[in-house]
This record gives C-alpha cells, structure tokens and sequence, in this order.
C-alpha cells in the first residue's frame, strides 16, 4: 500500500490545520473536523509557560502518551521530525507514527501540527497551539482532521477510535496550567 501523502503520511493534505493561521480556513473533504479553544491564563509567565510546553509535546506527555524521536533527532517539536506517540503501557501500549508538518513561533502564537503515517491507528492531522491577545490573554487551540486509516488491522475499530480520541481531547484541554 502506497502512502497517500507521498512523503510518508497516511493522507494528501500536509499542513491543513493551518496552525499558523488564527482562523482555520476550509478542510479538504473526508476528514471530521474538530476545533475547540480553551483559556490557560493571562500574563507573560502563563505565556511563556504554555508556550515552552507546547512545543516540548508537553500537552501530548501530561496527558498521559509518550513521545520518543523516530529518526535520530531529540524530542523537541522540529517541522518535519519524525517521533513515535505511545498510548498505554506494555502489551496494551498502541505505537502511533508521527511527523510533524507544521511549526509555529512567533511573538503571539506558538505550536504545531503532526501528521499521521503508516501504522497510525487513525488518519489525519492534529494540532496543538497557544496564543494570546493584545490584553494577555493565553489560550490553547486544538485542531484535528481525522478519518479511518487507510488499511490495517485499526481500520474495522474507528468507531471505538474515535471515543478514546475524544477522551484524549479532555486530558489536551487541561495540560496546561
């Protein structure tokens, strides 16, 4: 099975959660959208705070996964690095190849998106981004576009996928102080 993304992702549209972008333009069809925003706090320290977290996948890590460089790098988040996401321990840990296809850094927003590759139970793209406004304001973004897997043994079980995603989604919502 060829990959969908030609560069290694399980999918063709690299970059479309657009973390760099306040407004998430259209998604290319096929995909279940999802995006929530949440406060952090307010203030330089909450900002810089959240902000060195993020991109240290501490928002994926303090929900419970682990995250280790698949390709020789370090675990700190770098566009295109490839990492592999644990969920779970010992024979019920789940293996979820990453790459990250998008970074964000700049004075008021910061993140970053990966894409899923072979192997990845589901399909798709997930971002994680905090950003403040002119008044100190910091929140946290998340965004993902998600389908079946386009093959292998996770595809029958999206349903139950999509659960534990949601699940997922609530430990996102509160890793960050």
């Amino acid at each position: 099975m060829g990959d969908a993304g030609g560069d290694g992702l399980t999918y063709g549209c690299r970059g479309a959660t657009a973390p760099d972008l306040a407004v998430w333009p259209a998604s290319p069809p096929g995909f279940r959208r999802f995006e929530t925003c949440v406060p952090v706090g307010r203030g330089e320290d909450v900002w810089t705070a959240a902000a060195d977290a993020v991109l240290r996948w501490e928002v994926k890590r303090r929900s419970g996964f682990t995250v280790a460089a698949a390709d020789g790098g370090g675990t700190a988040v770098r566009d295109g690095g490839r990492y592999t996401v644990t969920a779970g321990r010992g024979r019920l840990a789940v293996r979820e190849p990453v790459e990250v296809v998008a970074v964000v850094d700049t004075g008021d927003r910061r993140g970053f998106a990966y894409g899923t590759r072979r192997g990845h139970p589901v399909s798709g793209e997930e971002g994680f981004v905090v950003h403040r406004d002119d008044e100190g304001r910091v929140s946290l973004t998340l965004r993902s576009l998600t389908r079946a897997a386009p093959g292998g043994p996770w595809r029958p079980l999206f349903p139950v996928l999509l659960l534990a995603q949601r699940a997922a989604r609530a430990r996102y919502l509160r890793a960050l102080p």
